[in-house]
């Protein structure tokens, strides 16, 4: 069943008028995404078992011991199409056929396979940050799209795939291939971000506020260049914080908000250089052993990231530079003292930032977005 969006008009349609159809399209962007899979399965597995630097957003993650890449087989550029329900004022609901990025529906069993990859392979934290790396390209200062980056779909390619903060992230790409197999009419961009919500919700977090509908760049030569994610160990953390961030066009307390994901997920030393081969609290997984987490229970999405730095009591936990700087810096820490004290009023701004990031650059079809969810939900 396709879904519905209200659409008021000023003026009646015409009854007799056939909803139009809408051509596939694909041609040589089809070509250039089949170029480059062909040459992600050769690929070097170093790829598949690297992790990135731990930082805000590149933080090391379990994906149950996934080391093999992907062979993801299909881009599907063909539009999708969906009913809309048309309101013309006094006149009686008609309805419409409209192409959107992606279908409704589908989107909705997306999430509930989602769900369930979530509760058997313990991936919450690298699909958090597979949502949070294809968005976080975005820079506010640059006004064509693809070029001013953001969650658009271009992480699915190889080129960006091989920036250093996004090593690790083939196997999240491994993790969403059948989802993105069996839904075909569901853009990787809405994916992506579809993923990363769910993951929150699922491990405890805030609903998000999410809308759907993003377009995806058809090709390798629209990902962005390296260097737009942030580091974990930069020679001034809250200077470094403040450039990457604030070129997306977030505050101070989205930061600090956004910050507090790393209460889920480890870091491995052997791949990003931080952290402790294991601790108490993760030799033993769930999903693979090892690895440093930042919080005791690193699947519980909580405000335990902001309490644990800051007693700084625990040797088995980590604490990375821009970590803890939200309680050196002035301003980050008004916001650091209140999400250790206030989980609610984490939760409250933490999912408002999440879903600014996750619309950050985005190209909406239809311009309003899609919501999946009920307004009373």
């Amino acid at each position: 069943m396709a879904g519905l969006v209200p659409l008021t008009l000023s003026l009646p349609l015409p009854s007799s008028q056939p909803p139009p159809r809408m051509a596939a399209f694909g041609g040589g962007a089809a070509a250039a995404y089949s170029r480059f899979f062909s040459s992600a399965s050769r690929a070097s597995p170093s790829l598949a078992a690297s992790s990135p630097s731990s930082s805000l957003f590149s933080s090391s993650s379990s994906s149950n011991g996934l080391r093999s890449l992907p062979r993801i087989s299909h881009l599907f550029l063909h539009q999708r199409s969906a009913e809309v329900r048309v309101s013309s004022g006094r006149y009686s609901t008609v309805s419409a056929t409209k192409s959107f990025a992606s279908d409704p529906d589908q989107l909705k069993s997306a999430r509930e396979d989602i769900k369930q990859i979530l509760r058997t392979q313990f991936c919450h934290p690298i699909l958090i940050r597979l949502g949070w790396h294809d968005a976080g390209t975005y820079n506010k200062n640059i006004e064509e799209w693809p070029q001013r980056g953001g969650a658009n779909g271009s992480l699915r390619f190889e080129v960006e795939l091989k920036h250093a903060a996004n090593a690790g992230l083939v196997n999240a790409l491994n993790l969403i291939k059948p989802i993105k197999d069996k839904y075909s009419s569901v853009t990787y961009a809405d994916l992506f971000q579809l993923a990363s919500a769910t993951a929150v919700e699922e491990a405890g977090g805030p609903k998000i506020p999410m809308k759907y509908g993003r377009v995806d760049v058809s090709g390798p030569e629209e990902c962005p260049e390296e260097g737009r994610l942030p580091d974990a160990g930069p020679p001034s953390p809250a200077d470094h914080l403040r450039q990457v961030f604030y070129r997306m066009g977030l505050n101070d307390k989205e930061i600090v908000a956004l910050s507090g994901a790393h209460t889920m997920g480890r870091s491995r030393p052997e791949r990003s250089g931080w952290g402790k081969p294991e601790t108490k609290y993760t030799k033993e997984g769930p999903g693979a052993p090892g690895g440093q987490s930042w919080t005791v229970q690193w699947l519980k999405f909580d405000n335990s990231y902001f309490k644990d730095i800051k007693e700084k009591r625990d040797e088995d936990l980590l604490v990375l530079p821009t970590d803890a700087v939200l309680f050196e810096d002035p301003s980050f820490k008004v916001y650091a003292e209140k999400y250790a004290a206030d989980q609610e009023a984490f939760f409250k701004d933490y999912a408002e930032a999440h879903a600014k990031l996750s619309n950050l650059g985005v190209k909406f079809d239809p311009p309003e977005g899609i919501v999946i969810d009920d307004v009373s939900s």
